[in-house]
């Protein structure tokens, strides 16, 4: 399993409204793993999915969280202590409810879930943010009355060649593919990829070679296999796969509601976690990338898995329990890929754990 984590520091969001502490810096143990909480703050209400800025530039270091409110807004917070500190407050994104954030071609992008939207606002030399410079409203509904009456963006991230933003849409069974102008802002849209009907799209990772990537559903606990063209903007499905290993479970009281889909940095394995059965499957992928196969599935050391997150080395996962407010760490045999668990850090309703 080797001894280094290859970050020591982590991050990890919270729900305020729910007594979560905000946004807590902990401590990473680089031989096992462990996290030990350093400091919190409430600065910025319900902070549930957090990025780091990379690089040397002035946003290097900076940390930005979404604020899942109705109005909505994002911010960025200077994690140079102990205890992130707010840069510039909080910056509305005209869009309700953002659960999830992206940096790409000097903006960051949050995904509106209760609008149905996705905004982009330039981030400043300085790494604060500036006012939203535009908002792509998504259309569309699907057939699940009581999850797909309308839009609601779920995720927002760059493609690994760095020239195309995805967007995933829950409401809508689909994924968005959106070119940003980097000077203005704009996200000019490009095409849109439906995907089966009901089945509400949540989140999506890509394979380290970047051909393929892996949708999660969250209405049903499947996952759809895409290949990814680059060069032409184009996601293509071409398969739909289970994540639990003996299909969806048949009572309505035992229903899955996967919400993390992570794909390992050797291409070899998919892991999803797993809301109502409480667990952390485990997929093989084949050499090509494009077989999914269900293994197994382990307990995620808690209750609601909201998130589900590597370590830089992948030698770890830890998932962000969110109704038994705890972030639990497992060790990932390398041959099998199925997690072992090594330990758990109290955090009232978590919702996302990243590393920097």
């Amino acid at each position: 399993m080797g001894s280094d984590s290859g970050a020591t520091r982590a991050f990890i969001g919270s729900f305020t409204s729910a007594g979560g502490p905000g946004i807590t810096v902990a401590a990473v143990d680089a031989k096992s793993g462990a996290l030990t909480a350093l400091g919190a703050t409430d600065a910025v209400p319900d902070p549930s999915y957090l990025a780091l800025g990379r690089g040397t530039g002035p946003a290097g270091g900076v940390l930005y969280a979404v604020s899942e409110t109705e109005d909505g807004a994002a911010a960025a917070l200077d994690v140079t202590g102990d205890v992130p500190r707010p840069v510039d407050g909080t910056r509305p994104v005209d869009g309700g409810g953002p659960t999830h954030l992206a940096l790409a071609g000097g903006h960051l992008l949050t995904a509106n879930y209760n609008s149905g939207s996705v905004t982009a606002l330039p981030v400043r030399a300085d790494g604060s943010l500036g006012p939203a410079a535009s908002v792509l409203r998504h259309e569309g509904s699907g057939p699940n009355p009581d999850r797909q009456r309308s839009p609601h963006a779920h995720q927002v991230l760059p493609d690994p060649s760095g020239n195309w933003v995805l967007s995933v849409d829950l409401g809508t069974d689909s994924v968005r593919i959106c070119a940003l102008d980097p000077a203005t802002g704009e996200l000019r849209p490009h095409g849109e990829t439906p995907l089966r009907p009901g089945t509400g799209p949540r989140h999506l990772a890509f394979h380290p070679a970047g051909g393929h990537a892996y949708v999660l559903n969250e209405l049903e606990p499947t996952v759809t296999t895409c290949r990814w063209n680059a060069a032409a903007g184009v996601l293509e499905p071409v398969g739909e796969t289970p994540v639990l290993p003996d299909g969806a479970p048949a009572d309505s009281d035992a229903a899955a509601y996967p919400s993390e889909v992570v794909v390992s940095p050797d291409g070899r394995f998919l892991w999803t976690a797993n809301r109502g059965p409480d667990s952390i499957s485990v997929l093989a992928l084949d050499p090509t990338g494009e077989r999914v196969t269900p293994v197994t599935a382990v307990d995620c050391g808690g209750h609601w898995p909201r998130d589900l997150a590597l370590d830089p080395t992948g030698r770890r996962l830890y998932a962000a329990n969110e109704r038994s407010g705890n972030v639990t760490w497992f060790d990932v045999d390398p041959e099998t890929g199925v997690p072992e668990r090594a330990g758990s850090l109290d955090v009232p309703a978590a919702s996302c754990v990243i590393f920097g």
